[in-house]
C-alpha cells in the first residue's frame, strides 16, 4: 500500500493513504542504507494495526526533487514571499532561491505582500523585472485576503512549498488559502523589524486531492552550495540564451570583456542590478567551494 508522508515528528511519520492518516515508523534497515524518509515521500507501508492506524514503512519510492535543508521530497513549485517592508525587499535571496528552484528543476511563482504598504512603489519595478524574465508575479495584501484566490488557482496540481525571510507574511496567505487558522501568525519584531519564526515542524496541508502546501521553517535559508559557481548562469533564465555569445569557452562572465553577458546587458536584455546580484551569489559558492577544499 502507497501513501504520501504529509508529516514528520521525530521518527513518527504521518502518512495518507486515500483520505486516511496512519502514524508509522521506519523499518530499520533505512538507517542502515544511510537514508531517512522524509515529508514528500511517496512510500510503501506496511499496516500493523488498522484499528489503531498504526503502520512500518518497508520503501520510499524514488525521489524526483530532494531538498537537503529543510529535509523535503517531491516538491513540484517554490512560492517566493517578497514583502514590501517589514522586512523589506530582499532581492539578493529572491535570486539564489530563484536559481535554485532552476537547478531543481521545479516551477517557481513570485508573491509580493503587503502591497498597501508599498508607499514607494517598489513592487511595480521588482514585477516588471521578474515578468520580463519569465517569471508568474502575484501582488497580495494577505492581510485583507487581496489576491489570495488568484494564488491559490496557481498552486493546483502542486506539492507547493512556501519560502521567503521571517515576518513576509508566508503563515498569513496560508491562512487566507484556507480560510483558516491552520498556522500561527507571526508578529514583526518592532525592535528589529525581521519577523521571528513561528513555525517549527514541516508538514503538507491539503487544499484537495493533488494539491499540497509545505510549510516549511528555515526554508528561506536554504543552502544552494549544490549549484557549482562556474554554473550558476544556467539558473538565470535570461542569462542562458546569451552564453553562446562569449568569446571564450569557460567565460566567467566578470572579467571578460567579450562576454555574451556583458552584450545583453548594453543592450538591455539583462538588468544591471541582477547581473550585480549573479556576481555576489557567484562570490559566495566560490568562496564556499575554496572553503570546502581545506
Amino acid at each position: 500500500m502507497q501513501g504520501l508522508i504529509i508529516e514528520n515528528i521525530s521518527n513518527l511519520y504521518n502518512i495518507e493513504v486515500n483520505n486516511k492518516i496512519y502514524e508509522a515508523t521506519a523499518r530499520g534497515k533505512f538507517k542502515k542504507d544511510d537514508i531517512s524518509p522524509v515529508v514528500g515521500d511517496i512510500v510503501e507501508i506496511e499496516i500493523t494495526d488498522e484499528e489503531n492506524k498504526k503502520a512500518v514503512i518497508n520503501k520510499i519510492e524514488e525521489r524526483k526533487v530532494y531538498v537537503k535543508r529543510p529535509k523535503l521530497a517531491n516538491i513540484t513549485q517554490i512560492v517566493f514571499v517578497v514583502s514590501s517592508k517589514n522586512p523589506k525587499p530582499d532581492l539578493f535571496m529572491l535570486d539564489k532561491q530563484l536559481a535554485f528552484a532552476e537547478f531543481l528543476g521545479i516551477k517557481a511563482i513570485i508573491v509580493l505582500n503587503k502591497n498597501d504598504l508599498d508607499d514607494e512603489k517598489q513592487f511595480k519595478e521588482i514585477k516588471q523585472t521578474y515578468q520580463k524574465i519569465g517569471y508568474k508575479v502575484i501582488e497580495t495584501e494577505a492581510k485583507n485576503k487581496k489576491g489570495i484566490k488568484e494564488l491559490k488557482k496557481e498552486l493546483e496540481n502542486n506539492i507547493n512549498a512556501f519560502s521567503g525571510n521571517s515576518g513576509v507574511g508566508k503563515s498569513t496567505l496560508v491562512n487566507g488559502i484556507f480560510q483558516d487558522e491552520i498556522t500561527k501568525e507571526g508578529e514583526i519584531s518592532k525592535k528589529n523589524k525581521r519577523g521571528k519564526n513561528t513555525t517549527t515542524a514541516i508538514k503538507l496541508y491539503k487544499i484537495n486531492k493533488k494539491t499540497y502546501i509545505a510549510d516549511t521553517p528555515g526554508f528561506s535559508t536554504f543552502d544552494i552550495s549544490e549549484i557549482e559557481s562556474n554554473n550558476l548562469e544556467q539558473y538565470f533564465k535570461e542569462f542562458k540564451e546569451n552564453i553562446s555569445n562569449c568569446e571564450f569557452v569557460g567565460c566567467t562572465h566578470i572579467k571578460e570583456e567579450k562576454c555574451g553577458i556583458k552584450q545583453a546587458i548594453e543592450e538591455g536584455k539583462i538588468e544591471i542590478e541582477r547581473y550585480n546580484r549573479f556576481c555576489k551569489i557567484k562570490q559566495e559558492l566560490k568562496e564556499k567551494e575554496e572553503h570546502k577544499k581545506w
